[in-house]
């Protein structure tokens, strides 16, 4: 999540509404608790007071809303309606790092007016291919190329308030089945294309390459900050 804020922040939005469900009372001590982790201290036990130094913090507004452990992604947009307030925000998951341009996202959705921009990737593939001849002879090889050229759905949206005529409530409400098909329908849904990185954090594998990169600190795509 902080690294994702970081990117937003990098464009100049600070403000931020998180949908919290699982883990979300590790999420709200990590927030509460932000200015104090990020800088060092001087803890007088027999006064209860506490110094510190060498402070460190982010110029950000984070509401942090409860929306259930079971609720599904379209019910927790909903949840966010009266924080949101009648004005266009943006929208993504809390899994994947990018170094989509914000500011240009942005500039693509007040453009075209719709309803809803997503931003759209072509992942890599997970095994290199092989160029095999008509007389089978291997003729080269292509390391990990982007997958079977299909464009897929990379969050970082851009939403008018509109979007929340499209959410029924309840707690199984996902938004990438209904509500975005209807968007579609409507022809109220456009697509930014990234060429750029992107990746989710979705399995073990995708965590350690994601991890070794920040820790090597030698490649680190999405840091745009």
């Amino acid at each position: 999540l902080w690294h994702i804020m970081k990117g937003y922040s990098h464009y100049g939005f600070n403000e931020f509404v998180i949908l919290l469900g699982y883990k979300g009372y590790v999420i709200k001590e990590y927030f509460a608790n932000y200015f104090l982790h990020q800088s060092d201290v001087t803890i007088d036990m027999a006064n209860n007071q506490i110094e510190y130094h060498n402070k460190r913090a982010e110029n950000w507004k984070i509401t942090l809303l409860d929306t259930g452990l079971d609720s599904m992604t379209g019910s927790r947009v909903l949840a966010a309606k009266s924080y949101v307030g009648n004005e266009a925000f943006m929208l993504t998951y809390g899994d994947g790092v990018s170094n989509v341009d914000i500011g240009k996202l942005v500039e693509f959705h007040k453009k075209h007016k719709k309803i809803c921009t997503m931003t759209t990737v072509q992942p890599e593939g997970r095994f290199g291919s092989v160029h095999i001849s008509d007389a089978m002879e291997i003729k080269g090889f292509v390391e990990k190329p982007k997958g079977d050229n299909a464009w897929i759905n990379a969050g970082f949206f851009v939403c008018e308030p509109e979007i929340f005529d499209y959410i029924e409530k309840g707690t199984q409400t996902v938004f990438e089945t209904a509500p975005i098909v209807k968007l579609a329908r409507d022809n109220q849904l456009m697509a930014y294309k990234h060429e750029g990185f992107w990746r989710p954090m979705d399995t073990l594998r995708d965590k350690n390459l994601l991890n070794k990169l920040w820790d090597n600190n030698i490649e680190v795509p999405w840091k745009v900050w």
